[in-house]
């Protein structure tokens, strides 16, 4: 059985790669016009604009994380510091259920006493008190 040689990567059945000796088509791109070395006075105009806008938006991220910083180091002060498993720390978990639950409590004790309400002006208005 005769070696192939190793320069010849065809198999069986397949053709021989192609040799492109230039540049690809898709690679060649088109010679771009030069810029002038001067800016329009629109486009000046508009460069004005875009910096003025990026300078506020600068500016008003600032104020707002100076903001923050300000809340954040003023509800540091406040608060004296607590231990993890500390009874304050359990109890304020459970006073978030609480209070939960006394919304849910006088919402539907609200409703409730809404509809007697209005049950109640409705049989006196149709006048099915009167039996």
């Amino acid at each position: 059985m005769a070696k192939r040689a190793r320069g010849s990567s065809t198999r069986p059945g397949q053709r021989a790669r192609t040799q492109r000796t230039g540049p690809r088509p898709s690679a060649i791109a088109p010679a771009a016009a030069p810029r002038p070395a001067t800016l329009t006075p629109q486009e000046e105009a508009r460069a004005a604009e875009l910096e003025a806008q990026i300078v506020a938006e600068e500016r008003a991220a600032e104020a707002s994380l100076r903001r923050t910083r300000d809340r954040s180091r003023r509800e540091t002060e406040a608060v004296a510091p607590i231990r993890p498993g500390s009874l304050a720390v359990r109890s304020g978990e459970e006073y978030d259920y609480v209070v939960r639950d006394v919304r849910r409590i006088a919402l539907i004790g609200g409703s409730l006493v809404v509809i007697l309400i209005a049950l109640w002006a409705i049989m006196h208005l149709t006048g099915a008190t009167a039996l």
